[in-house]
């Protein structure tokens, strides 16, 4: 038997809001994450009592942890912390959810970035003890980076200062200045206390100071991030569609999801890079005709000229603001592996639908992610470091920068001996923009 008292099944058509946190070892965001989910009901009993098992295993008597609701992993729960990524489900009445539990320490700087990657809101944790810390610039850095619109910071474990509204306000005073700094766009501040559920799912009778809503609440009503249908339209193509049947003999569809804005039956429109241009006949879901489609739909779009288009090529509107079309690219990269970059090394890259090959032309400098200072005189780029690197590509990519377009605005570097994923990159245009000091 469920501990949910709603079936979440009839949430499908329900908007989806996606978050992340971030915090310092021990500030407690697998345990936020089990107090929402235990809170709000999303847990099935069989789980809970997994979990119950579990505590008592590790020494914690009759409470629950709800911390190893997440920390799925066997070495997370014996050394009490989060290494990989965990991701979860869960709805309420108003709205469905998926939320990705990222590590806190500094080695796991990679799975912070892949994991909010696609974040809504980023929700920072700060240990009402210890304030502030470098981990905390951090973590805001790289929401700044990956441009999240929402921040929440979750003033935690309120209740081992006695709840107490001066050091709050500290710490939201400390904050604001570096907000400020990082150009974050939304911050919020809440007192809580994830083990005992203070203004988490329900508010709390300790804090009387805080009138504003609950981390709950806010989740269920903060705005997504920018609507991806009011961006100026982009088709990355993945696949053309040429049956050969009796019954489509003649069909030419150009199949892929479209990645910003719509397109319409009727609409002018222009393929990259060989800016042929056509006019949109048709647009087709599955077995459906519609006479328009919005991002993020994978569609079919059929054209009134037999255009050469190929795979990685984008069909965007004539009249609208066109992609760079260009082979040298400047970006910040979060390298992930092992092996640092090879400066003048030739690397795999996958944009979109693309892919092609480069060469590392420039590394122009690190962050130090803890002080936010850019490092000018070691340019080494090891595991979690991000650098602003410039590379050319074999043939032309059709971009956007990051903060437009998040899908025409990100790439990821390939080792083409290995072929493993070593780095993750966001296109920049200015970089002035993304130059930050503490």
């Amino acid at each position: 038997m469920s501990t949910q008292t709603k079936d979440t099944t009839g949430y499908l058509d329900m908007e989806l809001l996606r978050f992340s946190t971030a915090g310092s070892v021990d500030d407690g965001k697998s345990t936020l994450i089990g107090r929402l989910l235990y809170d709000s009901k999303s847990i099935f009993e069989d789980q809970l009592q997994a979990v119950k098992d579990a505590s008592k295993r590790l020494g914690g008597g009759d409470e629950v942890n709800l911390a190893l609701l997440t920390d799925g992993l066997r070495a997370e729960r014996e050394q009490g912390i989060t290494i990989d990524v965990a991701y979860r489900y869960f709805a309420t009445p108003k709205r469905k959810f998926i939320i990705a539990d990222t590590p806190g320490h500094i080695e796991y700087t990679r799975n912070m970035v892949t994991g909010a990657s696609t974040a809504d809101v980023a929700i920072i944790l700060i240990d009402a003890r210890n304030g502030i810390i470098e981990q905390s610039k951090r973590h805001s850095y790289v929401a700044s980076l990956l441009q999240i619109p929402n921040v929440v910071v979750a003033v935690n474990k309120m209740d081992l200062v006695d709840f107490s509204e001066d050091v709050f306000n500290t710490i939201k005073a400390e904050y604001e200045e570096i907000a400020k700094i990082l150009k974050l766009k939304n911050v919020i501040f809440i007192p809580i206390s994830a083990r005992d559920g203070d203004n988490v799912v329900d508010a709390s009778t300790k804090t009387p100071w805080y009138k504003g809503e609950t981390l709950l609440h806010l989740l269920e009503t903060l705005p997504v991030r920018m609507d991806e249908t009011k961006l100026p339209a982009r088709f990355p193509v993945q696949y053309v569609i040429r049956p050969h049947s009796d019954e489509f003999h003649d069909y030419r569809g150009y199949a892929g999801r479209i990645s910003g804005g719509s397109f319409k039956v009727g609409d002018e429109v222009t393929v990259l890079p060989s800016k042929t241009q056509s006019k949109i006949i048709a647009i087709d879901e599955g077995k459906n005709s519609l006479q328009e489609a919005f991002a993020p739909q994978s569609v079919s779009i059929r054209l009134a000229d037999n255009v050469d288009i190929s795979r990685g090529d984008f069909i965007v509107k004539t009249n609208e603001h066109a992609p760079t079309v260009s082979a040298n690219v400047s970006l910040l990269v979060c390298w992930l592996n092992h092996r640092p970059l090879n400066e003048g090394g030739k690397y795999i890259i996958r944009h979109a639908t693309d892919e092609t090959r480069a060469i590392i032309k420039d590394v122009h400098y690190k962050v130090n992610i803890n002080t936010l200072e850019n490092i000018l005189d070691d340019k080494t780029v090891k595991m979690n470091d991000i650098a602003h690197i410039s590379i050319k590509t074999l043939k032309p990519l059709k971009y956007d920068s990051y903060g437009e377009n998040r899908i025409s605005g990100s790439l990821v570097i390939i080792d083409e001996n290995t072929f493993e994923t070593v780095g993750a990159g966001m296109i920049v245009h200015n970089l002035e923009d993304e130059t930050f000091t503490i």
